[in-house]
């Protein structure tokens, strides 16, 4: 069970032995920071992730209300509590239309309320920061979604309209010879694959954007065997030499769909993107595992990337070359899937010199 994150609390007040008796009133229980000055209260607030700022009204540098209205642009994220020993309706209705404050305490304070005033106070924070999360994962989502709709329609179609014009073109060859037969067959294979290629990103897609994370033991050694035969009838995989060396000490648990997808993405464009007229073809995987964590390099010596490509490698519908039928999705679901798994993916790769792709997950824990 994770316990609740100390709360981190400004206090900003003119009077030294009212910000002494703050902190040592609430040290034990959150995380204090105090100050006389606005100015040091500003360079505080750059530093540290403050989720309260409480301020006297009644300062003579800066009022209460003037120094929430002056951090607002810039801070806007910590909740606002007002102390004030006066009974000021003017101030009270300045501080709620300037300064967005949260709750108003009176000198001198109760104990318990301004602790109850704090705890609510950083419920608010916090419900407004996992809203802002879940706007930004929506906006993102939302982007993706358009951008997803448009390439996919061009990306489906447009194989398809090449076998439709390799049918006409056949319909109107009046020369049937073996020869023109199997062009004609060849053609069709390579948009069919295309568009079975793209299918298949799309099923990668929806597995790691919409599926829950399942977790279990995970064998590398009986995942990449799969993985690697499931390639066994794709053209070329004859000429690959695979160097596959995997070394797990006890279970590794994690979610096997993810891992899955991932490797099958990293071994299957290491495979696709192969030079033609290289000989001597391979196809590296290392793996690393404990109860820990795993950490996985697939390596390769094709056609490589070129250095303005790889930081836009992982992004949706990039494509750095024109070889083979990739759809543009396979790394992208490969660095969020990753991302979900909690880990880290590096690129390194030359161009004309091959690629490698670097992977550290940690262990999830154990479902049960």
């Amino acid at each position: 069970m994770t316990s609740k994150p100390k709360i981190s609390v400004l206090y900003l007040d003119d009077e030294l032995h009212n910000l002494e008796s703050f902190k040592a009133a609430y040290r034990k229980d959150y995380t204090i920071f105090i100050t006389d000055s606005p100015e040091e209260a500003e360079e505080i607030l750059k530093k540290e992730e403050i989720q309260i700022v409480i301020a006297d009204q009644r300062m003579p540098q800066i009022t209460g209300v003037e120094f929430f209205d002056k951090i607002r642009n810039h801070h806007s994220e910590p909740v606002r509590i007002l102390i004030t020993g006066y009974t000021d309706i003017k101030a009270a209705i300045d501080s709620i239309n300037r300064g967005e404050v949260f709750r108003f305490i009176d000198k001198p304070w109760d104990h318990d309320y301004v602790k109850n005033a704090i705890e609510n106070a950083y419920d608010i924070y916090r419900t407004r920061k996992e809203l802002r999360e879940r706007n930004s994962q929506l906006e993102k989502a939302y982007n993706e979604l358009d951008k997803f709709i448009y390439s996919a329609s061009h990306d489906l179609r447009a194989p398809l309209m090449s076998v439709l014009g390799i049918a006409r073109l056949a319909k109107l060859d009046t020369n049937f010879t073996r020869e023109n037969i199997d062009n004609y067959l060849d053609l069709i294979e390579q948009s069919v694959k295309k568009l079975d290629t793209f299918i298949i990103n799309i099923i990668d897609y929806y597995k790691n954007s919409r599926s829950g994370t399942e977790i279990s033991a995970v064998d590398f050694k009986q995942l990449v065997d799969e993985i690697k035969d499931s390639f066994h009838f794709i053209p070329g995989n004859e000429e690959v030499r695979y160097e596959i060396q995997i070394e797990q000490e006890g279970p590794f648990y994690s979610d096997p769909v993810k891992l899955r997808i991932i490797l099958n993405n990293l071994i299957g464009n290491a495979l696709k993107y192969q030079k033609k007229d290289n000989p001597e073809k391979f196809i590296k995987i290392t793996i690393k595992s404990n109860a820990v964590a795993s950490t996985i390099a697939i390596e390769d010596n094709g056609i490589g990337i070129g250095e303005t490509d790889l930081e836009n490698v992982f992004k949706m519908f990039f494509r750095g070359t024109s070889q083979n039928s990739g759809s543009g999705i396979g790394l992208y679901v490969v660095n969020e899937a990753v991302h979900k798994l909690n880990g880290r993916i590096n690129v390194t790769s030359v161009q004309n010199g091959g690629t490698t792709f670097s992977i550290e997950i940690p262990a999830s824990e154990k479902n049960g």
